[in-house]
């Protein structure tokens, strides 16, 4: 009996060993141990100042097969939301022709293969910019979101002659952490295709100068941004023979909804000032609101409240003033070359600001 009983304990201790040994902690109605591998690590913000070149001693003259006008596909940085701000350089080189003439540079914006003019200058007379150590610079920031990966440039000098200027541009990206994550740009009027295709002043036209812009939704900041230079020495002259629109000094309104809320002073900004100096012709004498030599100023005119969501009429006014067209020039008219342009801001993803008549 004794050995009956030992003989079934034996059986029992076996069974049971059996049975933790085949147990498993995935059988039925256990959770399965899942392994989860770690995120990677952020990408650090990128430091420091990327330099790309772009156009390189550009030959832009009048005839002999040369051209005002070149274009130029270049690369640029994709990860444009590390960008804390991009500086534009241009720089020109002789044969230097002899007269101050209307120059600016332009960008392709890729979704709707229009042009913007991110900068504007006026040539001096027959003196390159070897004075300055890069040229002219330009803060291009506000065109982040069309400056970047595979995009068109082009550069223009209102010039007639078959010397004219060897121009180089090239751009610095500044990494660091920005206002805002992300921008966009939407353009407002364009009257900017030669000094003489602007605003006609102080005589009846067709341009369009008031728009009604509304403002996406998640807008943090908003501001607009103008470039506005004249041109022509049409009469009656201002005291001291200041004829229009070269030498008047005028002031100049954004109204939003119809009031007057900001004002662009066409005035002196220190001609004679000009590194450039000694230049072949009249360069001391100031202009209304630009010099020969020098980039035209841009205006940043920032809302106080961004409007997210909601729409507002833009209009751009001209002090009043009649031309009574008889300015001894050749030309009897007065013109303003105008560039507007709308730019919002957010830290979460934005789309364009839309701007119709």
């Amino acid at each position: 009996m004794k050995k009956k009983l030992i003989l079934y304990f034996i059986a029992l201790a076996a069974l049971t060993s059996a049975y933790n040994c085949n147990s498993k902690d995935d059988g039925p109605g256990k959770d399965p141990k899942v392994i989860v591998d770690p995120p990677p690590p952020a990408e650090p913000q990128k430091e420091g100042t990327y330099n790309y070149k772009t156009f390189e001693k550009q030959h832009l003259a009048f005839g002999t097969g040369y051209s005002q006008t070149a274009d130029k596909t270049v690369e640029f940085p994709k990860d444009i939301d590390q960008v804390q701000s991009i500086k534009m350089y241009v720089q020109f080189g002789c044969p230097c022709n002899i007269w101050d003439m209307y120059a600016n540079i332009q960008a392709k914006d890729p979704k709707t293969n229009e042009w913007y003019e991110i900068g504007r200058y006026i040539t001096p007379y027959g003196k390159d910019s070897s004075p300055l150590a890069r040229g002219l610079e330009f803060d291009v920031t506000d065109f982040k979101s069309i400056l970047t990966g595979t995009t068109e440039l082009r550069i223009f000098t209102e010039v007639w002659g078959s010397d004219g200027w060897l121009v180089s541009v090239d751009f610095d990206y500044i990494y660091g952490k920005p206002d805002f994550k992300y921008s966009a740009i939407t353009p407002i009027l364009q009257y900017n295709e030669n000094s003489l295709k602007g605003v006609p002043y102080g005589e009846s036209h067709a341009f369009d100068l008031e728009k009604t812009i509304t403002i996406p939704k998640n807008a943090e900041s908003a501001h607009i941004r103008s470039i506005i230079s004249g041109w022509g020495h049409a009469t009656p002259n201002d005291v001291g023979g200041r004829g229009c629109a070269e030498w008047c000094f005028r002031t100049h309104q954004i109204k939003i909804d119809g009031q007057n809320t900001f004002q662009h002073i066409l005035g002196p900004i220190g001609c004679a000032d000009n590194p450039i100096k000694d230049q072949r012709g009249n360069w001391k004498p100031d202009r209304a609101g630009w010099c020969p030599g020098m980039a035209v100023p841009t205006r940043i005119d920032v809302l106080k409240n961004p409007k997210a969501g909601t729409s507002f009429v833009f209009e751009y006014y001209f002090e009043p003033w009649v031309n009574n067209m008889q300015s001894p020039a050749e030309n009897k008219q007065a013109f303003y070359a105008l560039s507007n342009f709308i730019v919002v801001k957010s830290d979460t993803p934005i789309e364009k600001a839309t701007v119709k008549n």
